[in-house]
């Protein structure tokens, strides 16, 4: 059987790929007894528990020893979910071991099995291959570094002869199993007292922009480590003339790194692993600023640009401040201006049909991207304790020169798109404008804009862009006036309204054709005849005093005789 092949085909597609432990245990027990099932190797019955191993006497079908292997992967993804938990609950450490040994155990057995005759020599160099690798992790989580550091160069030696002597599409498997257990590798020497490992430990995290599984925290608490003891040598740095104190464990710890983190990044091989190291980047000197302003906190006038002894200069907690203020937004332009360039890069081979239904990159994403570096230039400017520092001033003021005819020069590439001819052709001219200012301007500052995209290259294009662009107006100019004949002009009428009238119209054979109004419009009609009562005004009614005299006597009479009981 192929072990290796079937362990990550199964992790793959049960869990793995999104780090969930649980799952794939869940499908290891599933498919165990289904196995078992089909097998007719059940243990016992509902009643009784009865206890069966595999023996080379059975071995009559491979699914016998996958048996065993499920019986290992099961334990194994046990201890690595009871990994992730032992980062909040540290008591479930002592079941992950228990489970790691578990699984040490069951790939024992398949090993002891393996020796079989029945089974070929692929599989037994496999099996020994993989009781290797889970014994090295049980000594690596119990910290025998030795006998771990032993157990994954034979895990190691075994597939790297498996990958000779197979074709180059089944050693990709085996190589990759290789890369996963270098590091371990290193970092056992590391610990047994290989300082040289160290460097290389570093190399392999910075390749990779990071770690995963089991090594990964370790190192990660062995690099901040390291860092921690060279920090405690570090009590000052120097930034644009000054000298300021460091006292900030976390900001000694960070400027230590900065220089190995930069060196991982112009050396990153593509770039998703350039913008991850970016990320990490951004992410620790975030902490290290918010480290700085704790310190802030307590002195509110330290945080108000305070000054000492009257000489203008801010503090030096508040200079601290600017200094890892000014590396996070130099980090964050250096970040977006690699994402420029991938996407530049992506428009010049935007001739391909889109693949995937992946949509192309446009200009308008570039201009999103420089929008962003010329606003934390504006940052930049303003940081405390540099209003007065000339040159610096100078220096930004250069780079948003450069920035801006870049987001020129993109704005104008989205307005041909559109063919809008004289607008691109303005933003064209003003990329010149502001090409031809940064080389006037440049003189001192030459070595502060090396690190930029060159001007020169951009003013090249940018008289090649217009040259294009005036033979694309005088074309698009020409084809509107050949297509505009009368016979082809609508007037907007329906067809009911120019039969009289012979023209072109593509729309009567359309889903949307033209033929009458519709709704049709109101029209008038005569309305319903009103009628008033003019008689009303001149007709005499008869005189009502008389009888309005009489009542009220009447009333007063009968009001009398009904108090006194008389009866009329």
């Amino acid at each position: 059987i192929p072990v290796l092949q079937i362990v990550k085909e199964s992790q793959q597609q049960h869990g793995l790929r999104h780090g969930d432990f649980q799952r794939y245990r869940g499908y290891c027990s599933r498919r165990l007894r289904r196995l078992r099932k089909t097998l007719n190797f059940k243990m016992g019955n509902r009643h009784k528990f009865t206890g069966k191993k595999v023996t080379e006497e059975i071995l009559s079908d491979n699914r016998y020893l996958l048996l065993v292997l499920m019986d290992a992967e099961r334990a194994w993804s046990y201890a690595m979910q009871l990994k992730q938990e032992a980062n909040t609950e540290p008591r479930k450490r002592f079941h992950l071991l228990s489970r790691l040994r578990k699984a040490v155990k069951h790939a024992e057995e398949l090993e002891r099995l393996c020796e079989s005759n029945r089974v070929d020599a692929k599989t037994k160099l496999e099996a020994q291959a993989y009781t290797a690798y889970l014994t090295g992790m049980l000594r690596f989580e119990h910290q025998e570094w030795k006998a771990a550091m032993e157990a994954f160069n034979k895990c190691k030696t075994i597939y790297e002869k498996l990958a000779n002597a197979f074709t180059e599409e089944q050693a990709v498997l085996y190589n990759q199993r290789v890369e996963e257990i270098s590091p371990n590798i290193r970092y056992c020497a590391y610990n047994i007292g290989d300082q040289s490992a160290m460097n290389e430990l570093m190399q392999m995290r910075l390749r990779s922009g990071g770690t995963e599984g089991l090594l990964a925290e370790k190192l990660e608490a062995l690099i901040t480590q390291t860092r921690a003891k060279q920090a405690a040598t570090m009590s000052e740095v120097e930034w644009r003339g000054r000298t300021v104190p460091v006292k900030i464990d976390k900001v000694r710890i960070f400027l230590l790194g900065l220089a190995d983190n930069e060196a991982a990044i112009a050396q990153a091989e593509n770039e998703e692993t350039k913008e991850r190291l970016f990320e990490s980047l951004l992410s620790e000197c975030r902490d290290a600023i918010q480290a700085v302003r704790e310190e802030l906190k307590p002195d509110q006038k330290q945080r108000e640009h305070s000054l000492e002894n009257d000489s203008g200069k801010v503090s030096n907690i508040q200079y601290l401040h600017s200094y890892l203020t000014y590396i996070k937004l130099s980090t964050a332009i250096k970040r977006n201006e690699s994402m420029a360039k991938s996407l530049q890069k992506a428009l010049l081979q935007q001739q391909r049909p889109e693949e995937d239904g992946k949509r192309s990159p446009r200009p308008q994403d570039l201009i999103r991207l420089y929008d962003i570096i010329l606003q934390n230039l504006v940052e930049l400017t303003q940081l405390p304790g540099l209003e007065e520092d000339k040159n610096f001033q100078k220096e930004i003021g250069l780079k948003t020169l450069v920035y801006k005819a870049y987001r020129c020069f993109f704005i104008a590439q989205s307005y041909v798109l559109v063919k809008k001819w004289s607008e691109a052709l303005v933003l064209y001219e003003r990329v010149l404008k502001y090409a031809r200012e940064v080389q006037s301007g440049a003189g001192a500052h030459t070595n502060s804009l090396k690190e930029l995209p060159d001007v020169q290259d951009l003013i090249t294009q940018v008289n090649a862009e217009k040259y294009s662009l005036q033979a694309a107006a005088i074309l698009d100019a020409n084809d509107t006036h050949e297509t505009e004949s009368p016979s082809q002009v609508k007037d907007g009428k329906p067809l009911s309204e120019r039969f009289e009238t012979f023209c072109l119209d593509p729309s009567l054979v359309s889903k949307q054709v033209s033929l009458v109004h519709f709704p049709p419009g109101f029209q008038p009609i005569p309305c319903k005849p009103l009628f008033f009562d003019l008689a009303l005004n001149h007709v005499a009614f008869p005189p009502l005093e008389d009888k309005v005299e009489q009542k009220a006597k009447s009333g007063l009479t009968g009001y009398i005789k009904g108090i006194f009981g008389f009866k009329s």
